[in-house]
């Protein structure tokens, strides 16, 4: 009925307004809930950050569907990406300023997507930040925070990584 302005998800309903796209979404929220900077300086700041995490987030989302004999090389780019490209950034910027979050020392949406992506790249790599202290103590402070503490418990709505009941559906969904 035209609500999905370009006939794909997401939809989400909030504030009298069906917003699509996941960027302009997450924007919307995290200026809603001042999650996003102070001033155009730490917004600037928080989506070059938010980026980088989006694009090492790409190789972990397409990784479930990867061939059989592709895992492995696939597994290894994400380690060597996540390692020497991605993870030492945000090491550095937190021990540049010594302080608790990526921008500002403020929680903010880079923080969320930080903690994520660290996450999701653990579930394929447990030791991945073995040589990164910082973000070591950058994931303990985020995963005691009450809301994402209570969010990462078992039974919570946080998605499990996809199994391949639904890496099969969704390659259905996508060879109609």
């Amino acid at each position: 009925d035209g609500v999905l302005m370009f006939q794909q998800v997401p939809l989400v309903e909030i504030d009298g307004m069906k917003m699509v796209q996941t960027r302009a979404i997450l924007s919307y929220i995290a200026g809603k809930y001042n999650l996003y900077g102070k001033d155009l300086k730490e917004r600037a700041l928080i989506d070059m950050y938010v980026e980088g995490i989006t694009d090492l987030m790409q190789m972990i989302l397409m990784f479930p569907f990867s061939p059989p004999e592709a895992k492995e090389k696939n597994l290894d780019s994400v380690k060597e990406r996540a390692t020497n490209r991605y993870f030492p950034v945000f090491e550095k910027v937190l021990k540049q300023h010594g302080q608790d979050f990526l921008v500002g020392n403020k929680f903010s949406w880079a923080d969320v997507q930080l903690i994520e992506a660290i996450l999701a790249v653990e579930e394929k790599i447990p030791a991945v930040l073995s040589g990164f202290p910082q973000l070591q103590a950058f994931k303990i402070r985020m995963s005691n925070m009450p809301t994402i503490k209570k969010f990462l418990q078992p039974g919570s709505p946080r998605k499990p990584p996809p199994d391949e009941r639904y890496v099969e559906t969704v390659l259905k969904i996508f060879k109609k």
